[in-house]
C-alpha cells in the first residue's frame, strides 16, 4: 500500500466516532461479511447510488482499501447507479489527495479511471455504470 494512503488511514481509523446506533444498524452487515470471511468465501459487494458519480465510487473505492489494509481476503468491490452519468472530477482529484494513483485510461463523455492503492495490484476501474452493468457481479454480491 502507498505510504501517503497507510497515513491518511491511521489518521481517520477512529472507530470510536460511529455512533452506537450506526453501529447497531451496521451489525447485521457485519456479522454477514465475518460469516463469509471464516467460511473462506468471496465478498463481493456493490455499492449502489443514483448517478454513479460521487458516493458510490468513494465507497467501492474506500471499501477495497479498507479490505487490503486490515487484512480481510477475498473481498471484490464495485459501484452502480440507477443511470449512467460520468465519475465526478473531483473524486479522481480527493482520492490522489488522500495517496492513491488515479490514471485516466478512457477519455470520453464517461472516462475510465485506474485507481491504484499499491504499486503491485491491480487496479480498482472506476466509470459511470448502472447497478446492473454487466461490469458488476449478476448474483452472490451484498
Amino acid at each position: 500500500m502507498y505510504k501517503n494512503l497507510a497515513e491518511t488511514i491511521k489518521g481517520i481509523t477512529d472507530v470510536q466516532t460511529i455512533s452506537e446506533e450506526r453501529k447497531t444498524v451496521l451489525q447485521p452487515l457485519v456479522d454477514y461479511i465475518q460469516q463469509k470471511v471464516n467460511s473462506g468465501q468471496e465478498i463481493n459487494l456493490n455499492f449502489i447510488c443514483t448517478h454513479n458519480s460521487r458516493r458510490s465510487h468513494l465507497s467501492q473505492v474506500w471499501a477495497q482499501v479498507a479490505s487490503v489494509y486490515y487484512h480481510i481476503p477475498n473481498v471484490h468491490c464495485y459501484s452502480g447507479g440507477t443511470e449512467e452519468t460520468a465519475l465526478f472530477p473531483k473524486v479522481a482529484e480527493t482520492l490522489t489527495n488522500q495517496g492513491l494513483n488515479i490514471f485516466k485510461i478512457a477519455d470520453n463523455n464517461n472516462p475510465v479511471y485506474a485507481i491504484k492503492y499499491s504499486e503491485n495490484t491491480l487496479p480498482i476501474i472506476g466509470f459511470s455504470k448502472k447497478y446492473d452493468s454487466p461490469f458488476n457481479p449478476v448474483s452472490a454480491f451484498t
